[in-house]
Formats: structure tokens, sequence, C-alpha cells
């Protein structure tokens, strides 16, 4: 399957970039539009998994998910032995591995799959979740004045054209939630209301879309601009940014 490499290709670039420390990191994309009907019927490796939330829009849907545990490095090379298609039940109360081999999913899953299932009931197409650990994006976090979704997304935004061009609906802020809990799944729910990528204070970012390699490159964008402010300020002065004017005339331009 031709999505299979893409994926592989982006655990590749996670790795490459210093994203994806030991087994940090984790992906899961609905690919039951991709598969026959014959292959969406394979035969269960395991019994049913209950889930603690159920999932009733995704209800049958087939979705290829990174293993927990497994490392990017190695999902690069071989996404099937470092992750699983697994399918949702016809209720949505429970998942069961179909392929390829027996290997358990991220410990994260319950929250992706909150995330599709609430995606797929928005009647949006967004068919990704991605998440992932960038040095520098996680930093700003670490600044409490930036944990405001207009002031980072401004700040961001003013550092490169490209940032407003790629990343249009700005940038949502969860404060600080244990990892691979609801309470963070849910929390950043709320934030997908209004935006495609999330920043998980102190913990990493979350980015969501129809195609792999734009949710990369909108976090790649983002880090880009991240790059560009701290350059600035380890030279011993404050980046101007782009005016208000500017980012507007983006707007106009690119039809935003």
């Amino acid at each position: 399957m031709a999505e299979i490499g893409r994926i592989s290709e982006v655990a590749g670039y996670l790795w490459e970039k210093g994203w994806a420390e030991r087994n940090g990191g984790n992906i899961s994309v609905n690919v039951t539009d991709l598969l026959s009907e014959e292959e969406r019927g394979m035969p269960a490796l395991c019994d049913p998994v209950p889930l603690q939330e159920a999932v009733t829009a995704l209800c049958g849907h087939v979705f290829f998910v990174t293993g927990t545990g497994k490392r990017m490095r190695y999902v690069c090379r071989d996404a099937f032995c470092n992750g699983s298609l697994i399918r949702i039940s016809p209720d949505g109360t429970s998942f069961e591995i179909i392929a390829t081999q027996l290997i358990p999913p991220t410990s994260e899953l319950p929250s992706h799959l909150m995330m599709h299932n609430y995606l797929r009931a928005s009647g949006k197409k967004n068919r990704v979740v991605l998440h992932t650990h960038p040095t520098d994006l996680i930093g700003l976090t670490h600044c409490k004045p930036f944990l405001d979704s207009e002031r980072i997304t401004r700040l961001l935004w003013s550092m490169i054209p490209e940032c407003r061009i790629i990343v249009p609906r700005g940038i949502g802020i969860v404060p600080y939630e244990i990892p691979g809990t609801l309470e963070l799944a849910r929390a950043t729910i709320k934030q997908l209301e209004k935006h495609d990528v999330v920043f998980w204070e102190k913990h990493g970012i979350l980015a969501v879309g129809d195609d792999i390699i734009e949710c990369f490159d909108a976090i790649d964008t983002l880090s880009k601009s991240a790059q560009i402010f701290f350059s600035a300020r380890m030279a011993g002065y404050e980046p101007e940014g782009m005016t208000d004017r500017q980012l507007d005339d983006l707007v106009t331009a690119f039809n935003l």
C-alpha cells in the first residue's frame, strides 16, 4: 500500500529531525478507503480489545497505527514490524488487530481514536493524527507568555511568510496533562474545533489532516519559524517579525 510508504517516509523525517527520541511520538492513519472490501474483512489476529470510550463515528474503520514502544527510526525501515492495522468493531466499543503481526498499538491509541472520532463526526476529511516532539517548539511551551494561542500563533506566523500560508488556522494550546490520558485527548479535541495543530505544554505537538506529508510539513514550518526566532535572540536582538499589514496581505494573496 502506497500510504504505508508515506508513513515510513515521515517516520524517517521525525527521527532525522531529532523529534522522536527513543519511542517518542506516534502516528495513526485512517486507511479504510484505501483498502478493498476483502482487505477490510481480513481475519483478526487477537480477541477484541475494549476501548475506554466508544468511537461510534468510526464503526468498521481500519487504521494503521504505530506500535507501543516502537521507535520511529525502525518504523521508517519496516512499518509493519513496528505497527499494525486495527479494525474498529461494528459498535465502536472495541478494536482488533488484523494485520500483519500481533503488534500492540501505541498506548495513546484511545486518544488518537477519540480525535479521529471527533473529526469524522464533525464531517472533516482528516485521516491523520501525527504526534511528535520538536525540540524548539516544545521549548517555547516552557515560557508562560507563549502559552497563549493568539500570542504564539502571531509570533510564529510573523517569522516567515510560509508559516501564515501553511498553518492558516494557527496553533491551539493545551496546558500540561499526563501523556496518553483521556483528559489530554478531550482538551485537544476542544482545540481541534479551531486549529489543525496543537501544542501540548512541555510535551509535544499534534497535527491532524488528510495527508501525512502535509501534517509533517505544517510542524516542520512551525519549527523553522521557531528556529528563526531563537537564532535572532541568540544573536542578541529581538526579531522584528512581519507587520500586521504584511500578514493580512498574505490572506488576500493566497485566499486564506
